[in-house]
């Protein structure tokens, strides 16, 4: 089933790239539950450390916090090196959102001649390009004619360690 962004575009839904890609998108199970964790109010210092108190937590709801539309999310897991200066890599879970509108400098997730890609969206001068972050992968630029789609923005990434 199709359906149309915030911004009215018109994009296959999850379910629908789950069943033109079957095992390579994620989708939220019918009955999920929400997935709560305890979050301390204190943050963790990523430098000098800190005294270590009796911190009050409350609990976080990890799909209310990675998931803003959830008809319009699925998740997608990295393979390769192409995206390694932005933090993602091989393994990662990608929290992706098909409503959000893609602009420049958005990592996304687009389809190249029926292929998955995720790249840094580049729009200049009318044009768009999909950049790697990592040297050694050239820019692409889809070409007039060729099968090209941005299916969803990256909007957060699962690591597991």
């Amino acid at each position: 089933m199709r359906r149309k962004t915030r911004a009215g575009i018109d994009t296959p839904s999850p379910a629908e790239l789950a069943e033109r890609f079957p095992g390579r998108i994620l989708l939220p199970a019918d009955d999920a539950t929400p997935a709560s964790v305890p979050l301390y109010a204190e943050g963790v210092r990523a430098g000098p450390p800190s005294p270590v108190g009796d911190y009050a937590y409350t609990p976080i709801d990890l799909n209310t916090y990675l998931v803003e539309d959830g008809l319009a999310t699925f998740m997608v897991l990295v393979e390769g090196d192409a995206m390694v200066g932005a933090g993602l890599y091989e393994g990662d879970l990608l929290v992706t959102d098909t409503s959000r509108v893609p602009v420049h400098g958005d990592i996304v997730v687009a389809a190249l001649d029926g292929d998955f890609t995720v790249r840094r969206l580049h729009r200049t001068s009318g044009q768009i390009a999909l950049h790697a972050e990592n040297p050694a992968y050239p820019v692409i630029v889809p070409r007039y004619g060729q099968d090209f789609a941005i299916w969803g923005v990256v909007s957060g990434c699962v690591k597991k360690f």
